[in-house]
């Protein structure tokens, strides 16, 4: 009977750690800078986009990618509708970009600007998951090696690869290209991207990893604000219903009253704050989505009889911070005062009512 192998010791297999269940549920997390490598080139122009609709030095960011694009894929115009432009050429290769892979975007450029199809842009940047090779790089540094390396490989690139006739370099056009300063060629690396990126709204559902710790939200200003008007003033209503009399100042209330006041005032700041996180970290408008949520949790128990308004107010707050909401994105970022808050985000908008008139009556 042969014998196992002997020119290395057999030994056991290490055992498995424990699990993550967050791992074995989604994987492991891949890094931004690997991820950006697996997008299709949809996905990649998708993603140049989002990243240069956030920058401020536009004012309009268009996307200009596909059959017949004329060598521009995401455009930024500094001032909407005015003459200056930048342009984004985004390639995503599974390797550095090398010399032979951009020439013809060069190529693109010299002749649509021959013609007059469009003006000179500012800028000219390659965007590319791999970034360029070490040639490339060297190239874009010279701007008038870059031009003379360009005149060599027309023909080789340029020439049959700009449109579907050939575009031969005439005199004119070779004169056009010696009058363009080549410094306005170079490229963006993908990780000052990727960094700028994690800035938008569109990181967290781009690449996952979570949602950023969210920032403490400002105490309320001393006087309510114009924003708040409905709201208080449907407090002071649930107050005056409680206490068989108008209050309409914070003065005028009693103690129990008052600090219920400073806590819906703050609890309706840190509903305004998360408002305000959604909108910078998440696409789409998903706090919107979770106030209908909790609309929708709530308005059974606003819409019971209750002894008073301020007893209604209660028992509504009370029932949203029991609500099991699972399908935000929010959630996770999402405190009690914050549900309570979103009561009164509602109650400001109408769509709660703390103290029933006779149409509420009726129309219940």
């Amino acid at each position: 009977m042969a014998s196992p192998p002997a020119s290395h010791p057999i030994t056991r297999a290490v055992p498995i750690e424990r699990l993550d269940p967050f791992v074995v549920a989604t994987g492991p997390s891949i890094p931004p800078s690997e991820r950006v490598a697996l997008f299709s080139e949809e996905q990649w122009e998708q993603f140049v986009d989002e990243w240069a609709s956030s920058l401020s030095d536009y004012q309009k960011v268009e996307r200009a990618s596909g059959a017949g694009d004329k060598g521009c894929d995401v455009i930024g115009f500094p001032v909407e509708g005015g003459p200056v432009w930048d342009n984004y050429q985004c390639k995503h290769y599974d390797k550095p970009l090398a010399p032979s892979d951009v020439w013809v975007e060069f190529g693109k450029l010299c002749y649509y600007t021959f013609i007059g199809d469009y003006s000179l842009p500012r800028k000219y940047r390659f965007v590319a998951p791999r970034n360029v090779g070490t040639k490339l790089a060297s190239l874009l540094r010279r701007p008038a090696i870059l031009k003379e390396e360009l005149f060599k490989n027309w023909d080789g690139y340029c020439r049959d690869g700009i449109k579907e006739s050939a575009v031969p370099l005439s005199k004119k056009l070779k004169a056009h290209i010696e009058s363009i300063d080549f410094s306005i060629f170079g490229y963006l690396p993908v990780l000052e991207v990727i960094t700028q990126h994690m800035t938008t709204p569109f990181f967290v559902a781009r690449f996952g990893l979570g949602l950023p710790p969210r920032p403490p939200a400002a105490p309320p200003p001393t006087v309510p604000t114009p924003d708040e008007t409905r709201y208080v003033q449907q407090l002071f209503e649930a107050y005056s219903d409680n206490r068989g009399t108008a209050l309409s100042t914070v003065a005028h209330l009693p103690g129990n009253l008052r600090r219920h006041y400073n806590r819906s005032r703050e609890a309706f700041y840190s509903a305004e704050a998360l408002r305000n996180f959604s909108r910078d970290k998440l696409p789409g408008d998903e706090f919107k989505a979770l106030q209908d949520q909790v609309y929708v949790g709530v308005i059974d128990t606003c819409s019971a009889p209750h002894a008073c308004g301020f007893t209604r107010l209660v028992a509504t707050t009370d029932r949203a911070a029991q609500l099991a909401i699972t399908s935000s994105p929010l959630i996770g970022k999402t405190e009690i005062g914050d549900l309570h808050g979103i009561c009164h985000q509602l109650a400001n908008e109408d769509r709660l009512v703390w103290v029933e008139t006779e149409d509420d009556v009726d129309a219940g």
